[in-house]
């Protein structure tokens, strides 16, 4: 029987406050009076279905590790008002076309350097994909410059080893440029349309990246198999893998797939975690395209985060893939101080199955036949 004030927690999210079900309560009714004949409490005792949902009302912490959570204004009175609008013509009317120029020049130096590297040294290819490796680290660089970005790097840099992968908790597509301009790291990552696409499909190819369609089921069987020969190669760059699949708002960590965790080599976890003073770097990937999550990027103040280069991780004896996911999170999520999820990030993409509704529905049916026949 559901406590009045209360509703239950789960165990999985014992780390979470969940808010008092009152509170949500329109003023006047209380759990405890009744209000009619129906009150709420036997309203909750139909059926632990009825509970379920209003828990996921009252705290939606799934939607909560999708959501921006914009800054509260500062600029509420006549003194802070004049500040902010000279904090608007500074940043556009000077920043910004300084920034561009910037990632224009950048840009003038890595193709001018790139196209004669990768089309004239293809009979040299250790020498090839040695300044292939230099010009990507060089042309992330630009774009971190043009986000006047300040990175603090904590721990040994990656070197070049066979049978290692790398692991970071994922906040936008950024996070890979942040990681590239430091070390040339080969990623696996959604096929992107538009110009992002096109950078995917003859730059980031030289440093060994690999895509994949989450549409498309055959993709996983052919990525599964390029990945553990990826890790194989003695002379291939370091493999970059972000297990939650998807971004999130630097706040959760959700849960992580364990295809990192069964290739049968060391796993390097990397904490990523931004400082939100100057700007939300979360990409929401469904409601603005990466263009304009650079043009919010390029016209703030900065962009500051943490890089943390973490102990490597190896699988235990009697450990499951699973656990040895849950375990490098852990090690992460303490490092950042993210708050973890048992969400499943593939969730924002598609929804539960009609067979688990269909289970809930029937679930919910007995409950109240049941309660019916003992009234």
């Amino acid at each position: 029987m559901a406590t009045p004030g209360k509703l239950k927690t789960s165990s999985s999210e014992l780390d979470l406050d969940r808010p008092n079900i009152e509170d949500y309560l329109p003023s006047g009714v209380s759990i405890q009076e009744p209000r009619g004949k129906l009150r709420l409490r036997d309203l909750l005792d139909i059926s632990p279905t009825l509970t379920e949902a209003a828990g996921a009302i009252v705290d939606d912490t799934f939607t909560r590790c999708f959501k921006s959570n914009p800054p509260e204004p500062w600029n509420w009175n006549i003194y802070l008002f004049p500040l902010w609008c000279c904090g608007v013509v500074c940043r556009y009317g000077i920043l910004f076309p300084i920034r561009v120029l910037v990632l224009t020049i950048g840009w003038i130096i890595f193709l001018s350097c790139y196209i004669p590297v990768h089309f004239l040294l293809k009979g040299h290819d250790k020498l090839r994909k040695k300044l292939e490796r230099c010009l990507v680290e060089l042309i992330c660089s630009f774009f971190v410059a043009s986000w006047t970005g300040v990175v603090k790097y904590h721990g040994p840099r990656p070197s070049i080893r066979p049978k290692q992968v790398f692991v970071a908790n994922h906040t936008s597509m950024i996070d890979f440029i942040i990681l590239e301009q430091m070390t040339a790291f080969a990623v696996i990552m959604q096929k992107h349309p538009g110009w992002v696409g096109l950078l995917q499909s003859t730059i980031l190819e030289s440093v060994g990246c690999i895509w994949f369609n989450r549409s498309e089921a055959k993709d996983r069987e052919i990525v599964t198999k390029k990945l553990r020969d990826h890790v194989q190669g003695a002379d291939n760059n370091p493999l970059l893998i972000f297990p939650e699949g998807t971004c999130v708002n630097n706040h959760y960590t959700v849960m992580f797939k364990k295809g990192a965790f069964e290739l049968g080599c060391t796993v390097c976890p990397i904490a990523i975690k931004y400082n939100k003073i100057f700007v939300d770097a979360f990409w929401n990937s469904r409601k603005q395209s990466f263009t304009t999550h650079l043009l919010q990027l390029m016209t703030s103040w900065a962009v500051v985060c943490d890089v943390w280069y973490l102990e490597p991780q190896n699988l235990k004896p009697g450990e499951t893939p699973i656990e040895f996911a849950e375990r490098v999170r852990d090690i992460i999520s303490v490092r950042a101080g993210l708050k973890k999820v048992p969400w499943d990030g593939y969730l924002k993409y598609s929804r539960p199955s009609p067979k688990h509704r269909e289970r809930k529905q029937q679930s919910f049916a007995e409950s109240v036949l049941q309660r019916l026949e003992e009234k």
